[in-house]
């Protein structure tokens, strides 16, 4: 028998989440779906993931021409950057994209370009690899509404701007579960509680933000009854529809909640802390009612990223709001 790994987590139907390693532990999940004997990958990480994704092949015993589909649901580095590599390293797959982000993943340069700018050349190598593009005629645009035969298996994907334009998500009615990116915000393990399990916030990070957009697509999701959602950050949440419909609507309050700070603080140089600051608050005091009993100070401390960036999304979207 294969060996198991400590960064694959199974978690039924076939389904098994890998840690990519990227950031820190249980903040990055690539999904390996079973069916069949075939395999099929939803999000990769970055391409200083790629071993671990192959070494998830590996110890469940399946070689690399068994992987069908990988499937980042958005362009995202941390979700696609190492959609190129992977895809050299599996004949037989290909690879299964928003119309949007189709081009960025075919020649990179743009995202390259994109995230050198924000995070300066070293930051780049040391988080993300330099990203490589894929060839053309090994890739599938997806639509919305359509059904992906997968082994069997069928896999529809829903169009669900309002974190990217450029997103997708994926609904496995085996499981009942939704593949959803980062349009489902993010759920950290460390944050689940014994009174009500999982909690959950948004993420609105640059540049396509919009809220509306986002309402949408949530409710669209909801209105599956899934039983469970698997989020790039971080694994599966959901103990059952019931507490699915409650996440969404945490989720949702939060949103709201945060839209309702950026309208009100005064365009200045001050407003970018404020911004920071007025997430952590929110995020907080949703944290103290969901029962976690964390320092504040740790809890500040695993957000300062997801708030730094919220921040940046929530004031873009201020700006082309202005514009409209």
């Amino acid at each position: 028998m294969p060996d198991r790994l400590s960064f694959v987590q199974p978690l039924g139907h076939g389904i098994h989440a890998v840690d990519t390693g990227f950031h820190r532990p249980n903040f990055d999940a690539a999904f390996l779906i079973v069916e069949n004997g075939r395999a099929a990958f939803v999000d990769t990480g970055t391409n200083h993931s790629v071993p671990r994704l192959l070494a998830a092949l590996d110890s469940l015993g399946l070689a690399r021409d068994a992987v069908d589909f990988v499937i980042p649901t958005h362009v995202h580095l941390d979700h696609a950057g190492g959609a190129g590599l992977l895809m050299r390293s599996l004949p037989a797959a290909r690879l299964v994209v928003h119309p949007l982000g189709a081009r960025h993943l075919i020649d990179p340069a743009r995202l390259m370009d994109s995230a050198t700018r924000v995070y300066g050349p070293e930051e780049v190598e040391r988080s993300y690899g330099t990203v490589v593009g894929v060839d053309p005629a090994r890739v599938l645009l997806s639509a919305d509404d359509m059904v992906l035969d997968f082994a069997g298996r069928a896999l529809k994907f829903l169009d669900t701007p309002g974190h990217a334009r450029h997103h997708h998500c994926i609904w496995d009615e085996r499981s009942r579960g939704f593949f959803t990116g980062d349009t489902f915000g993010l759920s950290y393990r460390e944050f689940d509680t014994p009174e009500h399990g999982a909690w959950i916030m948004p993420t609105s990070t640059p540049i396509q933000f919009d809220p509306l957009a986002l309402r949408r697509s949530v409710q669209r999701m909801l209105a599956h009854a899934p039983a469970c959602m698997y989020l790039t950050h971080y694994s599966r949440a959901g103990q059952d529809a019931r507490d699915v419909q409650r996440l969404g609507a945490l989720l949702l309050a939060q949103m709201d909640a945060m839209v309702a700070l950026a309208l009100r603080l005064p365009d200045d140089a001050e407003r970018h802390a404020a911004l920071v600051r007025g997430l952590g608050e929110i995020h907080l005091k949703s944290l103290r009612t969901h029962g976690c009993t964390l320092p504040d100070e740790q809890i500040l401390a695993m957000l300062d990223l997801d708030l730094e960036l919220n921040a940046q999304g929530l004031a873009i979207w201020l700006k082309r709001r202005l514009l409209q």
